[in-house]
């Protein structure tokens, strides 16, 4: 159980993020050995009022998103050196966990949380009407936690994804969106 005040009881995990070396070797990694899928791409992101450390960057990025049971999987491809989380000290992570995302009501009381228990904002900014922010608390690459208010006003683009991975047949693992 998490303790009140905590970073934990903010929110459950509900997302596992890598940031892999080999993008296409990741997505065939996830689909073909571990099942998971299909992964729908989003390409060219960059999220509005986006700062990285407090200063504005132009960050672009492309995201994968599947479901493994009730937990997303997210694959993130940098598309250029922009000062961001996914390039620099906080880039690829070979195989390894970049960041874990949780869900919440109130981005604003997450913050204030955040930053009572000294855990520095890396990055922040919105994607349509959704707000989020990227937090290390002191550990580093593997250790990110992203926090997200989800808007309420759009369709359930999580829900989508996660209803397409029931009974998957490996067909089209890879799907674009938007």
């Amino acid at each position: 159980m998490a303790l009140p005040g905590k970073i934990a009881a903010l929110g459950d995990i509900m997302q596992l993020a890598f940031v892999p070396e080999d993008f296409d070797a990741a997505v065939a990694h996830w689909t073909q050995v571990m099942g998971v899928g299909p992964f729908f791409i989003i390409e060219g992101i960059h999220l509005d009022g986006m700062k990285y450390r407090g200063e504005p960057t132009n960050a672009v990025f492309d995201l994968a998103l599947a479901y493994w049971g009730d937990l997303q999987i997210e694959l993130i491809r940098p598309r250029d050196n922009h000062p961001s989380v996914y390039t620099g000290e906080y880039g690829a992570t070979g195989n390894g966990l970049h960041h874990v995302c949780i869900l919440v009501d109130d981005i604003a009381e997450a913050r204030r949380v955040c930053e009572e228990e000294g855990a520095e904002v890396m990055i922040e900014g919105t994607f349509g009407t959704s707000q989020a922010i990227y937090v290390d608390a002191g550990g580093g690459p593997g250790t990110l936690v992203e926090i997200l208010q989800q808007a309420k006003d759009g369709p359930d683009l999580f829900g989508m994804i996660k209803a397409a991975g029931v009974g998957w047949d490996g067909s089209e693992p890879l799907r674009k969106l938007g």
